[in-house]
């Protein structure tokens, strides 16, 4: 489970709590922007600090995460991978376009790149182009003439003659401009007699309703696409590249997934014998699909602390409505160990944490294992996996997390991009009082660390379901699983904020105050997050389902906490009462918790559903307005470290360089040309891991 960007983007490591210092030399991180999204430069500068195995290692890795990203275009949309194609085929082939429409057109991809599609990836709402058909098409056709689509792209057949172009073109048109075309990604709150999958523009299911899956039981929950034949019957279709002995064929994705299996069987050769059988495991789950092989993988990686570390594969189930689909993310990290031999504090007192928790004795874990934490680097991030995500819990099976414990990551990488990209306007615009802003600007990134640690460590570990459940609540409480879970992780972090333990370790200087700037920037996060909701009356992004539900409930449910109002024509909210705050903390947590060990649906729907869900589009109108003045982004898009291999006379790599592009355009090419090796050579040749990864077995 994942902590994500809130409210404000200026965030600071967690490592300036324990005085650890930030890498310095490092230029300005905001590098692009395309209207509210910007896109800024992640550094690993841990990675020196790796020996040359290590370096080689990462380098494999990050080929295999390269290797998937595809998947992700597709599991969103099932135009996605077409729409990609085109859209890249067209910027790396510019050659007699018309300039105005080629930088619409650019523009537009970047946009395309950050989101996976063509679909805010954020708010899960479908966004337009600037561009016309007329001038798509155009643009399509030069570029064609200029050797554009000759050949394959992945499991695409070419588009050879200007007659495919066009009816290419054709079946993608609605795709691209019709905006009531497939609106939203993940429509967990449609409007019509649609329900939640077939209002979603994913593609984890086809022709399939909800009443269809009444009685269906998934044979592979994270990794399969249910589709429903012409005899009525439902079906999975598997994602795996198959065996070598044939013994099991090929499914859904195969040529993705098997690209990967082979640079995953070039990292395994350098590993270690512990992470060697690690990725052993992930090369035989991506085989044959099986979940028990992905079960063996959960068990064997959750127990590895290498310092070179990736997560890859079906993890994270936002995206399905359903709550059940893994959508394809990948991440190579390396550890930033500083920063983790403060982490390594909290974690050992996980214990601690679960026995002053407010719920029930029944649901309290006795002896509690200490995590593995680590702060990290990433060199890549892939698939859906994004910059916004500042921490990772992982794995996501209860039965691993029962016997084996969970991994945590805070992604110091990102933290520190998005600090470097922004300042406190936000805060000054939006803060209820002069006192609040003075606390924010203080204490506010110190408080946001720490929330982003307690969440990750100490949250999603803790707590133990009811007998009944020991598979996991997910099959319970269905599509309200994701967002309570985030709700009660961020609870444990409201709830233990005050707490003197954190003092006595370290992890905290001022703990009034930084534990008042922790709630300040929760309860703002209510109003702020409608600034990505540019349309409907409705939230669908479970991270922002669980900020609003904590922040509405408290407000009703605890008199005299939490007071919104008008100052001036313009709308504000603060903490009247933190202590109370810490009280309606403590009931929302024991509540949610009983429902994750219950799987109370009826309980988390009707929470959810009041609280969680709606808000006043005329505040969001007004919430939007002002964020606009400030000029600044409203989405975040990170671009990756490069790695460049040499390779020896034999084909073994004999060193690696880390780079760092600053290109938006020349990454997504890169990883393109992966699979198609029809994009102009000098596109690739500038993206050492893209020519390198040429020299690879096919």
């Amino acid at each position: 489970m994942r902590f994500r960007l809130a409210a404000f983007a200026a965030i600071f490591l967690f490592a300036s709590i324990a005085g650890a210092q930030q890498p310095a030399g490092q230029p300005g991180a905001l590098v692009d922007r395309v209207g509210s999204t910007g896109f800024v430069q992640l550094h690993a500068e841990s990675f020196k600090a790796l020996d040359p195995k290590q370096q080689v290692l990462a380098y494999w890795l990050t080929q295999a995460s390269i290797a998937i990203d595809p998947i992700i275009y597709d599991q969103l949309s099932s135009y996605g991978l077409r729409q990609k194609r085109l859209l890249e085929e067209i910027v790396a082939h510019p050659e007699g376009i018309d300039p105005a429409a080629m930088g619409k057109i650019t523009d537009f991809a970047k946009l395309f790149w950050a989101n996976r599609g063509n679909h805010n990836e954020n708010t899960s709402q479908k966004f337009l182009p600037a561009f016309t058909f007329e001038e798509l098409k155009q643009a399509a056709l030069a570029a064609q003439r200029h050797g554009a689509m000759k050949t394959a792209y992945g499991h695409l057949p070419p588009l050879a003659t200007a007659a495919q172009l066009s009816r290419e073109l054709d079946e993608l048109k609605a795709s691209l401009f019709d905006p009531d075309f497939q609106p939203m990604i993940t429509a967990k709150s449609p409007s019509g007699a649609r329900d939640i999958i077939q209002a979603s523009a994913n593609s984890f299911y086809a022709g399939v309703s909800l009443a269809d899956l009444k009685d269906f039981k998934d044979k592979h929950p994270l990794n399969s696409r249910l589709v429903k034949g012409k005899d009525g019957k439902v079906r999975e279709q598997v994602y795996r590249a198959g065996t070598r002995d044939g013994r099991v064929p090929p499914g859904l994705y195969a040529a993705y997934l098997r690209r990967a299996t082979l640079y995953l069987e070039k990292a395994r050769a350098v590993a270690d014998p512990k992470q060697a059988q690690v990725i052993a495991d992930l090369i035989r789950y991506y085989q044959t699909g099986d979940p028990n092989d992905w079960l063996k993988f959960g068990a064997d990686w959750v127990r590895d602390n290498s310092p070179v570390d990736f997560a890859n594969g079906f993890i994270e189930i936002y995206r399905d409505a359903r709550g059940a689909k893994g959508s394809s993310q990948s991440f190579v990290s390396v550890t930033d160990k500083p920063v983790t031999d403060s982490m390594v504090k909290l974690s050992g007192n996980a214990d601690y944490f679960e026995q002053k928790a407010p719920w029930e004795e029944k649901y309290k874990k006795r002896g509690l294992r200490p995590p593995i934490v680590k702060a990290v680097e990433t060199l890549v991030e892939t698939g859906d996996f994004h910059v916004t995500t500042v921490g990772d819990n992982l794995p996501n099976e209860n039965e691993i997390r029962e016997k084996y414990g969970s991994k945590n990551f805070l992604f110091t990488s990102s933290t520190r991009a998005l600090n470097n990209a922004t300042g406190f306007k936000s805060l000054e615009e939006f803060a209820a009082t002069p006192e609040q802003t003075a606390r924010g600007k203080k204490y506010g990134n110190e408080a946001e660390d720490l929330m982003t640690a307690l969440h990750e460590v100490i949250g999603h570990g803790s707590g133990k379901l009811s007998e009944r459940l020991k598979g996991g609540s997910e099959p319970y409480l269905k599509e309200y699983y994701s967002a309570m879970e985030e709700a009660r992780a961020d609870l444990m972090a409201l709830w233990n904020a005050w707490d003197p333990k954190l003092k006595e370790l370290g992890l905290v200087s001022d703990q009034e105050e930084v534990a008042k700037a922790m709630y300040d920037r929760s309860t703002l996060a209510v109003l702020l997050q409608l600034r990505r909701i540019t349309r409907g009356d409705t939230i669908e992004e479970d991270h922002a389902r669980d900020r609003q539900l904590i922040v509405r409930y408290i407000q009703d449910k605890v008199p005299g906490s939490i007071e919104q109002f008008d100052r001036d024509g313009k709308t504000y909210i603060q903490v009247k009462d933190y202590q109370k705050m810490h009280e309606g903390v403590g009931m929302l947590l024991a509540e949610l918790m009983r429902i994750k060990a219950e799987g109370d649906y009826d309980a988390i729907k009707a929470l959810i559903d009041r609280y969680g869900v709606h808000f006043d589009p005329g505040l969001r109108d007004q919430i939007v307005a002002r964020y606009k003045r400030l000029d600044m982004p409203t989405y975040w898009a990170g671009i990756n470290s490069r790695l460049v291999a040499r390779f020896d006379g034999k084909g073994g790599v004999s060193s690696v360089e880390i780079e760092y592009p600053q290109n938006a355009v020349r990454q997504y090419l890169s990883y393109a040309a992966m699979y198609d090796r029809g994009l102009p050579p000098r596109r690739a040749k500038s993206a050492g891991a893209v020519r390198n990864s040429r020299s690879a077995p096919r």
